[in-house]
Formats: C-alpha cells, sequence, structure tokens
C-alpha cells in the first residue's frame, strides 16, 4: 500500500454470524476467524453479525498487531453486529440506523431488536480520502412471500441516500456487507443506480471461489438447504462495492471467496462465505465526474418499480394500523361497559343478584391486556405508514427529477 498514487488495498468481508447462545460452535468459529486474518493481513476487515461486544473484544485483542484501529457500531437492543478493523488510523466515524427494521412482534426473527444500521468510518491513506462504509440489511426469510421487501427497500434508499450525502469530500467510496439481496433484485439496483456503486464481483479481473460469487451455499452445514431448493448453487448476497468520485481511478484486480471449512478443519467460518477483494487505486489525469450516475436511462425505471413496492407496503401497514386501532376501540368500549356494570353493582340496581367478582376482573385484565397491545401496534403501524410515505414521496420527487432531464 506504500507510495502514491498507486496504491493496492486488500478488503475482506464476513457475516460473521456469532450470536452468543444461539450460533453453533461460535467461539470456535471466532477463534479461526482471528487466525485467518492475521495470517492473510488484509487492509480492512468489515464484520457483520458480532453480536457480543465480548467476541469483538476477543477479535481486537487477537488481531492488534496486525490491525491496530478498530471500531464497533452500536445501536438497538442487541447491537448493530458491525464492527471494522484497519491497518491505517481512523480519522472519524459516523452511525446511521434504518428507520424501518421489520417488526417488534416477530420475535422468531429479531431483526428490530438489532437496529440494523450503516456504520461509517473514514480513513486516510497516503493523501487519499476513503469513505468506508459497513451494513447488513434486513433479511429476506421467504422469497415467494417477502413480507419484508418495503423494508428492505427502504433500507436500500436510506443507504444510497446515506452515502450520497456523507461521500461528497472522499476520494474513494466502499461499501461492504450482507445486504441480503440477489444481484438482480431491484433494491440493489436501486443502490447501485443511485450512488454509482460498481460490483467488485462484476468487475473483477480475476475471480476464485464458489461458482457465480455465491456466499450463502448449501454445502455449507450451517445453512438451511430448505431455503436453497430453488437456487442448487446458492445465492450471492454479501457484496463488496466501490467507486472513485475525485481525481482517482478504481479497480478489482482479484476477488475470492471462502470455500467451506476452515483449512485443516471441519468447520466453515460462518453460514457465510466471505468475499476478499484487491482494489487498485490510481490517480488519473482529470477528475472523474464527481456527479452521480442519475442520468443512466434505466434509474427511472428501477425507482419506479422500487416505489411501487414502497406503496404496496405501505397501503399494507395502512390496512395494519387500522385494525390494530379499531381493535383497541373495542377493548375500550368493553372496559367502559364494564365499568358501568360496575358502578351499577356498586349503586345497588343489581341488589338481588350476586356479583361475579372473578370473571369480571378476569374480563378486565384481558380487555386491558388487548388495549396495550393494541395501541402499542397502532402506534408502531403509524411511524411505520410515516417512514413508507417519507420513502415514497423522496422516490417520487427524484423520478420527477430523472424525468425531467433531457
Amino acid at each position: 500500500m506504500e507510495g502514491d498514487p498507486a496504491l493496492r488495498l486488500r478488503v475482506f468481508d464476513l457475516n460473521c454470524w456469532a450470536i452468543r447462545y444461539l450460533s453453533k460452535r461460535r467461539q470456535e468459529r471466532i477463534q479461526l476467524i482471528g487466525d485467518m486474518l492475521r495470517q492473510e493481513d488484509f487492509d480492512l476487515v468489515l464484520l457483520q453479525e458480532v453480536w457480543s461486544e465480548l467476541d469483538y473484544s476477543d477479535l481486537n485483542v487477537k488481531l492488534g498487531g496486525c490491525y491496530p484501529f478498530s471500531h464497533y457500531f452500536r445501536s438497538g437492543v442487541i447491537g448493530s453486529g458491525l464492527c471494522v478493523f484497519s491497518r491505517f488510523p481512523i480519522l472519524d466515524t459516523l452511525l446511521y440506523q434504518y428507520s424501518l427494521n421489520g417488526y417488534p412482534y416477530m420475535l422468531q426473527h429479531g431483526d428490530w431488536f438489532c437496529g440494523k444500521s450503516v456504520g461509517l468510518v473514514i480513513i486516510k491513506i497516503s493523501g487519499i480520502i476513503f469513505n468506508i462504509y459497513v451494513t447488513h440489511l434486513h433479511a429476506e426469510y421467504c422469497r415467494e412471500k417477502d413480507a419484508y421487501l418495503p423494508h428492505r427497500l427502504v433500507q436500500a434508499w436510506e443507504l444510497a441516500q446515506f452515502i450520497r450525502h456523507t461521500s461528497k469530500a472522499a476520494d474513494v467510496v466502499l461499501l461492504g456487507g450482507d445486504l441480503n439481496m440477489h444481484p438482480e433484485d431491484v433494491g440493489i439496483r436501486l443502490l447501485r443506480g443511485w450512488t454509482g456503486l460498481r460490483d467488485a464481483f462484476a468487475e473483477a479481473t480475476r475471480f476464485e471461489g464458489c461458482e457465480d460469487g455465491c456466499t450463502l451455499v448449501p454445502n455449507n452445514c450451517f445453512t438451511d438447504k430448505s431455503e436453497l431448493l430453488p437456487f442448487p448453487l446458492g445465492i450471492r448476497i454479501d457484496y463488496i462495492l466501490y467507486k472513485a468520485i475525485s481525481s482517482f481511478m478504481v479497480k478489482c484486480e482479484e476477488l475470492k471467496t471462502t470455500t467451506g471449512a476452515a483449512p485443516g478443519m471441519d468447520v466453515p467460518f460462518s453460514d457465510h462465505e466471505a468475499v476478499m477483494a484487491t482494489l487498485h487505486v490510481q490517480r488519473q489525469g482529470q477528475a472523474a465526474g464527481a456527479t452521480l450516475t442519475t442520468a443512466e436511462p434505466m434509474l427511472a425505471d428501477v425507482v419506479t418499480e422500487a416505489r411501487t413496492e414502497v406503496g404496496v407496503g405501505l397501503r399494507a401497514a395502512q390496512q395494519q394500523r387500522y385494525s390494530s386501532g379499531r381493535m383497541a376501540l373495542l377493548a375500550l368500549l368493553l372496559l367502559l361497559l364494564q365499568a358501568m356494570a360496575a358502578l351499577g353493582a356498586l349503586a345497588g340496581l343489581d341488589a338481588g343478584q350476586p356479583f361475579p367478582k372473578l370473571s369480571f376482573c378476569l374480563l378486565a385484565f384481558l380487555a386491558i391486556g388487548i388495549l396495550l397491545l393494541a395501541t402499542g401496534l397502532h402506534l408502531f403501524h403509524t411511524m411505520e405508514v410515516k417512514m413508507l410515505h417519507s420513502t415514497e414521496e423522496q422516490m417520487r420527487m427524484v423520478l420527477q427529477t430523472l424525468q425531467e432531464r433531457p
């Protein structure tokens, strides 16, 4: 990496799947990841799903000699799971938490509690400013009936906007992470089209690893094989994306993925395959256009498609808000009827009949529970409606601008 203007940057990206008490052989895999990173000596390491800060601390101690600079991004209830290790000094950091991230009552998925985010670290190498982004978007779970697609599209849009508005002073932009989107999905096309980021896999001069660059493959012992039945080779959902903004040019010389078990072991590093890229950064004669590729003819179609999906999610959220509000109103009416019955009993209107205290109390507790639950859901879906509507409105304005371009 020494010298200017030609630099070579080696980047490692991995979803570590390190959830305490839930991930299989977590501590053993964290040790294997640390050993491999020490041996390979990358310039930059981007990790996701490091949910335990103790695991981050262990990695930090283990990698301190090779990667003296690191940062852990904290958000949500259990944390963002994002962290960065660097051979070069980190000048600044910033975290943006996505406004929508699934549903709190979907406990079996748990994405809402993570506070999914995008983390930014800024480093300077030989006078070149690098904006490094690491993120983890909401999981898909069911491709045939993807209830989380509108939320993931909002995240992709906010990620694109965050990169646009924070990278203006950078020379090179790099994004790594588990985007939970196939390369042809509307979200990844929206992200790339709106930011101008290039896909390291598609741009690589040399590639080595899983076929088609897949990072979630059926022969991984931790992978749910049933989810990959429609995709016999696996799917590619982990990415390294990049672009040069000022007078620099970036090329991907080589891209690799891990291919199953760690060398000499019977266990892979994670349920995802790691992505490793070697990027060549060189100054060019004149400044590369600082403007984004918003003039691409297909971008308007992509924004329209994304806006349509967000609109579908908006209508679903409005229906859920109405249903939860109606449930809260019915529970409140039930409580009012019970209050009137209690007042009547106290006034002696039913003196000849015994008052069923136990049944009355049980029904009251049930009505109060339903009222609290329905009110909470109504408030949540109200916020969801607002964020979906806001994103749809932003997309509408962008689409109008694109369509007005000559």
